[in-house]
């Protein structure tokens, strides 16, 4: 299962709309489930929020602008080998306050899509869009470029 770890509900119509098509995507290739956190005033309680939902066991991904940046395909393949090896892949996106060190640390990778500032609804769509890219480059089908 690909699961997406995020905080804040999105509320624009646009925005619920483009997820919820990527999402419908992505299902016919995998299994994905989005789960939102509470988005918290307080720093700290918005990161234990997170901590406390991240599973160990999982592949976690940490998206952060401090990351490695990689192209579309580099992103395919950490998805494909990854779920050969461990049923669960979670990408984590924080707040607008972004991620501390300790969630960092309990992520196998971190990467970065751009050195942008994006709204946090429009990433997430962005961050769905890749995935289904991805899935489309594993299955070799028309899409990508």
């Amino acid at each position: 299962m690909i699961k997406i770890l995020c905080v804040g509900k999105i509320k624009e119509r646009y925005l619920v709309e483009l997820i919820a098509d990527y999402v419908k995507r992505i299902n016919k290739y995998h299994k994905i489930v989005i789960s939102e956190l509470k988005d918290d005033v307080n720093y700290s309680k918005e990161l234990k929020s997170i901590l406390h939902c991240i599973n160990t066991a999982d592949y976690n991904i940490a998206l952060d602008m401090n990351g490695n940046k990689i192209d579309s395909l580099e992103f395919a393949n950490t998805i494909e080998n990854t779920l050969m090896v461990n049923s669960n892949i979670t990408f984590i996106i924080g707040g607008s306050n972004g991620l501390n060190d300790e969630i960092r640390n309990k992520c196998a990778k971190i990467i970065s899509f751009s050195d942008l500032t994006f709204p946090h609804g429009l990433f997430r769509g962005i961050l769905l869009e890749q995935i289904y890219r991805a899935f489309k480059i594993i299955n070799n089908e028309t899409y990508h470029k």
